[in-house]
């Protein structure tokens, strides 16, 4: 039995959900129909099922919403209890990662296999945060929640075993066959020592978005890689937009529009993208680069979700041009010199700290082996079979880098951000992926340590119909990646990768993917980030 003090084995189900309270109620019924079929599972199992909180018929949902709710409802859970965190959605793992860190039962985290809303991102992410906390968890998954694989793990969960999936296919880099890519090895080394000559400047506006404790690097450990943070304040990013002129911001539209990037206008302010959005958008783009300049930022990243929603359109359209090498010119305040000349300012969504580390790091090598610097971060947003591949949907919320794109700029359209998430509107940064071998990669914080994954993939380029199938099964305002992970199962992944986020950047020459992976493999370990090669048989 997992509760001494109850004679009929009990499970306690709770719900994280998002801050906004539309994005709550527009996924509350998905997340309701997701939660009634883990409950007939688990009683199918012979245990019984209590909700540790319950729907608030006034907010029009059953989410735990806050922190602050997380802490009360807690209150209410037996300290032994087994805990199912179910997913359908988006949500922030603040809002139960305290409660879960003192937590005494077993911890399972389960969500429906569906692009619909992201449960699958929420997922990762509270894996993610709770991999870094050293909680220990289980993790399971299901299309309806029915099939034999699952109801034999959650069995097997609730018997008191373990049910995450064995992952021999990350390989620790001191293992790997150092005669075959000595080159890339010293390669790596070479640069690492160029990164070392002087001090990264990773420029903050404002920490921990969305709840993601994943996403946040302690200072130690990001010191000991060479990098330090500029805590820069959106408040400020937010003041010197207001200062750049309307003459400005038409400049940079007119650069983006001659360029071929085409913008899907409306007039109505609450539903459709507008002029005015897309002008405030590149006044914050502007802001950005001035900010970092002053700074002397080499990477910066912007919270946006939190404050700044209320204030500004989307911040995606200024992040996807940002992580472009060609993208408008912009002036310093005197007017003396272009800012970020020639180059990115790479830019990591979210405030993701590790995808921004990451970035940092590849722009540099990429560069030095003479390779489009282009790199993003992604949703883990879904995926499904086509032929004879799993095809996984790799989705950022908003923007990637137009370089990235079939078409480049030619191929990019910028769309309206759905208003439950942005009520100010704001456009994004949209396009389809080009096919291409691309290497992806994960830092995250373990055991106390920085880590790393990293292995091969590929971009496949599907049919048009099947493109625009799965943008309408996820969110069609945002860029696509049709993408392969080489030799790593879907189950294997789930289980392993400890983030919501997955970072990319292609690679021109297929023939030489490997020797660049290593070249990263061994920049990364040299700067004393534990890595592990994923999906090849390299020892």
């Amino acid at each position: 039995m997992r509760l001494a003090s109850q004679d009929t084995p009990e499970v306690t189900i709770i719900a994280s959900g998002d801050l906004r309270l539309s994005a709550n109620q527009t996924c509350w019924p998905e997340q309701e129909s997701v939660e009634a079929a883990v409950v007939r599972a688990i009683r199918s199992c012979g245990y019984d099922v209590v909700r540790g909180h319950p729907v608030d018929t006034n907010k029009g949902h059953g989410f735990i919403d806050s922190q602050k709710y997380g802490r009360e409802v807690f209150q209410g859970i037996h300290p032994e209890s087994p805990i199912a965190v179910v997913f359908a959605a988006w949500q922030y793992s603040h809002h139960v990662l305290a409660g879960l860190m003192r937590h005494k039962g077993p911890i399972l985290t389960v969500a429906n296999w569906s692009g619909t809303w992201p449960g699958l991102v929420g997922m990762l992410n509270l894996n993610g945060s709770l991999a870094k906390a050293g909680v220990p968890y289980d993790t399971l998954w299901s299309e309806d929640f029915t099939d034999d694989y699952f109801r034999r793990q959650l069995s097997r969960w609730l018997s008191g075993k373990n049910v995450m999936e064995e992952n021999p296919y990350a390989v620790p880099y001191e293992q790997v066959d150092e005669s075959r890519f000595s080159s890339a090895r010293e390669e790596g080394e070479h640069i690492v020592r160029k990164i070392n000559d002087r001090i990264s400047i990773m420029g903050v506006f404002d920490e921990g978005c969305m709840g993601m404790y994943n996403a946040i690097i302690p200072d130690h450990l990001l010191n000991q890689v060479g990098m330090f943070k500029e805590r820069l304040s959106q408040s400020a990013l937010y003041y010197e937009s207001l200062q750049v002129t309307d003459e400005e911001a038409a400049s940079c539209f007119a650069w983006v529009q001659e360029r071929g990037m085409s913008f899907n206008f409306g007039a109505d302010e609450a539903t459709e993208l507008t002029e005015a959005q897309v002008m405030q958008q590149l006044k914050v783009y502007i802001a950005a680069l001035r900010i970092a300049d002053d700074f002397g930022c080499d990477t910066i990243g912007i919270q946006y979700q939190q404050g700044l929603k209320d204030l500004l359109p989307a911040s995606d359209l200024v992040e996807g041009l940002l992580n472009n090498t060609e993208r408008p010119p912009v002036q310093s305040r005197d007017g003396s010199r272009e800012l970020y000349a020639g180059q990115a300012l790479v830019h990591f969504n979210e405030v993701d700290e590790c995808a921004g580390l990451d970035a940092y790091i590849t722009s540099i090598i990429w560069q030095s082996l003479g390779y489009p610097p282009e790199t993003t971060l992604h949703d883990v947003r879904w995926g499904e079979q086509y032929d004879n591949s799993f095809v996984w949907v790799f989705q950022i919320s908003g923007a990637a880098p137009p370089a990235h794109f079939v078409g480049g700029y030619s191929g990019t359209t910028s769309e309206r951000q759905p208003p439950m998430y942005f009520p100010l509107g704001g456009g994004t940064v949209k396009g389809i992926s080009k096919p291409g071998h691309i290497i992806w990669s994960r830092i995250y914080v373990e055991d106390g340590r920085l880590k790393a994954d990293l292995g091969l993939g590929e971009v496949l380029a599907l049919p048009d119909e099947e493109t625009e199938r799965r943008w309408q099964s996820t969110t069609h305002q945002w860029p696509i990646m049709h993408a392969v992970i080489k030799g790593v199962s879907r189950r294997e992944f789930m289980a392993r990768h400890k983030a919501n986020h997955i970072q990319v950047v292609y690679v021109p020459d297929s023939g030489k993917s490997e020797e660049a992976l290593m070249t990263k493999a061994a920049a990364f370990a040299e700067l004393g980030i534990e890595t592990f090669i994923c999906g090849m048989e390299w020892t």
